[in-house]
């Protein structure tokens, strides 16, 4: 089996260097260059023809985002983006994976050097992913953000009625694309909306943010005690499990920090397993793009307590593992491309 061909592009020598050695320590990963800056990443790619690109999202000369564009339009190559945790970070990295990025690693705010080791098996294991990932064009348009959105909103009267469906959510890589999907597709009045999507903390509410600005139901990071709402949908927080329970006559969510999951915090594991436990056939279930089998089990359980179940397919998934896994254990009742799967959630929760 050929090795995977890497090209680091990083304007930071300390940041290429530790790469290179973080990634050479697996057998199963070629460095074939780096470069510290898109021009000359443009020039090696087309001489090298790598397999994945580590890409920083600050570079001099082009912006990062930038010369991602332009590589998703001239030649399509799995990337997986470097980002710094800050506020400017997180909305770079969430433009950058609409863009077509695979996934991102996050620089540590202190320490890059020690903190970049520390992630080291975090670092192999996304550039494997995104090797063996199905790499998307995106539409180079900007999405509507929560200032500039032109997208009608729920009417605010509907968020003081609980839901007696619920439709909940997991994704890993490649659901921050997949998600937005989904729910601009649904209509304003639709059923409560749980979500579970791997990403760390100081993310999520970014990512909420962003889709609350460009879909017609409302979207926010969930906080603890919240009500689970007709028209609304709760992101659960990076580094957070999100559980559901019953408050009375309705449903609320529970958000508290805990051992991973299934390898995850959040965990769709979780997530499901209280929406079996809680919600039984008055929830549906879907999983979507990413990495792993976090949520096979969970919607399994869904399913045996009488929840409809819907797992992603392979073909309109970035990554098929947690599709494939709930697949497998006969998870899904339906087996369906992403875009079928907003109308099929809206039918299976009348």
């Amino acid at each position: 089996m050929s090795r995977i061909k890497v090209l680091i592009v990083d304007d930071s020598a300390l940041v290429r260097q530790i790469l290179q050695e973080v990634l050479r320590r697996d057998p199963e990963i070629e460095i074939v260059g780096t470069a510290s800056d898109p021009y000359s990443a443009w020039e090696k790619i087309k001489v090298l023809s790598p397999d994945v690109l580590t890409l920083d999202v600050e570079m001099p000369r082009m912006d990062g985002l930038m010369f991602l564009q332009k590589l998703m339009i001239a030649r399509p190559t799995p990337v997986v983006m470097i980002s710094s945790l800050t506020e400017n970070g997180c909305e770079t990295t969430l433009r950058a994976l609409e863009l077509g990025a695979i996934d991102f690693i996050t620089k540590p705010k202190v320490d890059v050097g020690a903190g970049t080791v520390e992630l080291a098996d975090e670092i192999v294991a996304k550039v494997k992913t995104a090797a063996r990932a199905r790499v998307r064009t995106r539409a180079t348009a900007a999405r509507p953000t929560t200032a500039n959105s032109q997208v009608s909103q729920a009417p605010r009267e509907s968020l003081i009625k609980s839901t007696q469906k619920v439709i909940a959510i997991g994704a890993s890589t490649g659901g921050t694309e997949a998600i937005y999907e989904v729910l601009k597709d649904l209509p304003a009045d639709a059923p409560g909306t749980v979500i579970v999507l791997h990403m760390p903390t100081g993310f999520t509410r970014s990512f909420a943010k962003r889709l609350d600005g460009s879909c017609r139901i409302r979207v926010s990071e969930a906080s603890d005690g919240d009500r689970i709402l007709d028209g609304h949908a709760l992101l659960a927080p990076g580094g957070q499990h999100m559980t559901v329970f019953r408050s009375g006559a309705s449903y609320s969510v529970k958000v508290a920090p805990g051992p991973p999951v299934s390898r995850h915090c959040p965990s769709v594991d979780v997530l499901f397993q209280s929406c079996a436990r809680v919600l039984g056939a008055n929830a549906c279930g879907a999983i979507l793009t990413g990495m792993g089998a976090d949520g096979a089990k969970g919607l399994l359980e869904m399913r045996q307590a009488g929840a409809r179940t819907i797992a992603q397919d392979e073909l309109t998934c970035v990554v098929f593992g947690m599709p494939r896994e709930a697949i497998a254990l006969n998870s899904a009742e339906f087996i369906l491309p992403l875009q079928s799967i907003p109308m099929r959630l809206l039918q299976c929760t009348r």
